[in-house]
């Protein structure tokens, strides 16, 4: 059985990083891994996804609208955005932080409202503050490792050698804040 996760988030937010430990520890748990990215703009604020697919046999990397089984979500706004792609029994974990796109910075539209609540009314949601605790551990930018925490509690993924990944895959005077980041994620 092939299962599916995608993440989101905006350019920095490191998405494509947190994708490659999750790759990591599922290559290392026995998996066949699929991983494919999108970072059109990314470094101007724009979106970024990546899309797992692991499982015995996976022929492409590729996730359909409506057939993820869970949404990784680093931003209120890119999970409103990216929720088609859940399926209707599917899990998302976001992230509750709002980083304000070009249109809302100069004032043409504000921030929309009540996006947990909609989120909340569609799918089964786990609302974390993940950047608030991530600034609490000292950086900010390890939120992406918190949310992998979350993401191996509340999937059940506990196969995962999530640390072992962490180490293959983040630069080594990052690892430990790393792994702390993780574990607190797992208590979320």
């Amino acid at each position: 059985m092939t299962q599916s996760i995608k993440l989101v988030g905006v350019g920095g937010q490191g998405t494509i990083l947190a994708a490659k430990v999750i790759c990591d520890a599922l290559i290392n748990a026995g998996y066949d891994v699929k991983m494919s990215e999108i970072h059109g703009m990314s470094q101007r604020g724009g979106s970024v996804s990546s899309e797992i697919r692991f499982g015995d046999n996976v022929f492409s990397p590729v996730i359909e609208k409506g057939k993820a089984d869970v949404l990784i979500a680093f931003e209120l706004m890119e999970a409103e955005r990216a929720i088609d792609y859940l399926s209707g029994d599917g899990l998302l974990i976001v992230n509750n932080h709002k980083i304000n796109s070009m249109v809302t910075l100069n004032g043409k539209v504000p921030y929309p409202s009540g996006i947990v609540e909609d989120l909340k009314s569609k799918v089964h949601t786990i609302v974390i503050n993940a950047s608030e605790q991530a600034k609490a551990l000292g950086n900010a930018k390890v939120m992406n490792i918190m949310m992998l925490g979350a993401l191996v509690n509340a999937y059940q993924l506990n196969n995962l050698d999530i640390e072992a990944a962490i180490e293959h895959t983040v630069k080594e005077k990052y690892i430990g804040l790393n792994k702390k980041a993780f574990n607190k994620g797992k208590e979320l």
